[in-house]
């Protein structure tokens, strides 16, 4: 049976310069590619050396998202769930439903266009 893993998703976002900035800040990732794509627009790959996320924007207005239309949400790992969400504040983006379950403690919030994100660490609370 083959095995494999999530190398990215791709996301149709208003300012990719702008969502790149908090994936960065949020989870310590690092660009790996910006450029064209190749369906028009543009593109910035923010991640690590494994996955990453594909920020997109082309030359339209980018409407915002409607709650599970049709993405549900993109889960992220961070080591230290109260630092992200120090991050997420900053950027003036409100953090809602947390919780706190097995597996981990968690929150969501949306960005700007309306993608619902949520964060979740495996890691004890200090």
């Amino acid at each position: 049976m083959p095995t494999g893993f999530l190398e990215h998703a791709n996301v149709t976002v208003s300012d990719p310069d702008r969502l790149a900035n908090l994936l960065k800040a949020l989870c310590g990732w690092h660009e790996r590619w910006r450029g064209p794509s190749q369906l028009g627009g543009w593109t910035i790959h923010v991640g690590n050396a494994r996955d990453y996320l594909a920020v997109y924007t082309h030359d339209e207005p980018v409407p915002r998202h409607s709650k599970g239309q049709p993405l549900n949400h993109i889960g992220l790992v961070v080591d230290d769930l109260d630092a992200a969400e120090e991050v997420v504040t900053q950027a003036g983006l409100i953090p809602f439903n947390h919780a706190d379950y097995e597996p981990g403690r968690r929150f969501y919030f949306f960005d700007w266009d309306g993608i619902e994100f949520e964060i979740v660490s495996y890691a004890e609370p200090a």
